[in-house]
């Protein structure tokens, strides 16, 4: 003899059903928040035209509404997303917490050395550790290409597109 379900049981179930409609609440939520700070941003007369500091915010802001309504009208008549072909993540296997720790424990470690050290040293951290927090082994080769990769992306942001980070004691070399 089998036992009815609960209410509770049948409105778990159609939920995790429609557990796309979590991602609809998100994207909701974002575009309040980004026409919130769009419309309460204080803008000066100076300042105002047909595309002021709050057009791309507004835009963007409601096409996370109107992107969020679709896809809850989608998941509430039945649409379901699909998952990819050459996915090859098993989901029977535990989260892998060791490489998450590590990668946001380097994450926040450079974020804190950034001002002492500057960008070039706390760039090349990140990406040594993030290397190494993802398997590579390569003591040789990692902080070379590393110390590269993160010169090169100073020399990009701060000399090309006019975005000053912080060089730190190698201010004056660089």
């Amino acid at each position: 003899m089998t036992t009815p379900p609960t209410p509770t049981g049948t409105f778990r179930a159609w939920l995790r059903d429609r557990s796309e409609l979590g991602v609809g609440v998100l994207l909701m939520a974002l575009g309040v928040l980004v026409l919130t700070d769009a419309l309460t941003m204080d803008v000066d007369l100076t300042q105002r035209g047909p595309v002021g500091p709050r057009t791309v915010p507004v835009v963007v802001g409601t096409g996370l509404l109107v992107v969020a309504a679709l896809l809850a009208v989608d998941v509430l008549r039945g649409g379901r997303g699909q998952a990819e072909a050459g996915e090859d993540v098993d989901l029977t296997e535990p989260a892998d917490w060791r490489t998450v720790l590590l990668l946001s424990g380097v994450f926040l470690g450079s974020a804190v050395l950034i001002e002492p050290l500057g960008f070039p040293a706390a760039g090349a951290l990140l990406f040594w550790g993030a290397a190494f927090a993802l398997g590579s082994r390569r003591a040789d080769r990692d902080p070379l290409i590393a110390g590269v990769l993160s010169l090169f992306t100073y020399a990009v942001f701060d000399k090309l597109l006019g975005v000053p980070l912080p060089g730190g004691p190698l201010m004056g070399v660089l």
